[in-house]
């Protein structure tokens, strides 16, 4: 699938909050949010101006869905998906969001951002249930198994760089992790209190697409 390629800290720039979109970068002195907090662009330096409901709504949205590195018609369809449901939309969209493989390995502490951990989905590096699974939107279930695959264990990558941020890692109360086999077990469905998302932000999406 297609996915936007341009400028991470941009957009968390003209957003107006992190994202943590460039892994350990994010986190130092260089990210471009502590270096040039104000939007991108020849007025940038001028103040935040104050957002419509639209323009809030809008933000919100542009929020969430470049956390979780999503294109408009992927993030748009879980959205939708989730408000003709009926149910509690806001915990079934964040519940859809979370439980994407991509998702879970990052939360894994496998990868140090999306990004990173959409690559070792579609490097074939991930099993879902013994089974190797490449697909980056794939939801896993309560009680689904996601490991490593033995082979890739002896990679660089696996091997000497994982260890360097794993044992520092907290990992989300709906997954159980084992850090010494790197498998993780879903123990429950997501909600939006375990996701670090805001409800606010939840709200203004299904208020945006239920125009």
């Amino acid at each position: 699938m297609a996915r936007y390629r341009g400028p991470k800290e941009k957009i968390e720039r003209r957003i107006g909050v992190k994202l943590f979109l460039k892994g350990e970068r994010s986190f130092s002195p260089k990210s471009a949010m502590v270096k040039k907090p104000y939007p991108p662009g020849m007025h940038g330096k001028s103040k935040f101006r104050k957002l419509s409901e639209y323009g809030s709504q809008l933000n919100s949205k542009q929020k969430v869905k470049h956390t979780y590195r999503l294109l408009e018609k992927q993030f748009k369809s879980y959205v939708k998906e989730a408000i003709k449901s009926k149910k509690e939309t806001g915990n079934l969209l964040v519940g859809r969001l979370e439980r994407r493989l991509d998702n879970v390995v990052y939360k894994m502490g496998l990868a140090q951002s999306r990004d990173q951990a959409r690559q070792l989905v579609n490097h074939g590096h991930i099993l879902v249930n013994g089974t190797k699974n490449n697909i980056p939107s794939y939801g896993v279930m309560k009680g689904d198994k996601v490991s490593v695959r033995e082979g890739s264990k002896k990679t660089k990558y696996f091997s000497a760089l994982v260890p360097n941020w794993l044992p520092k890692h907290e990992n989300p109360s709906w997954i159980s992790l084992d850090k010494n086999s790197l498998t993780a077990t879903i123990e429950k469905t997501p909600e939006i209190s375990d996701s670090g998302l805001e409800l606010n932000d939840i709200q203004s999406i299904i208020e945006f697409y239920s125009r």
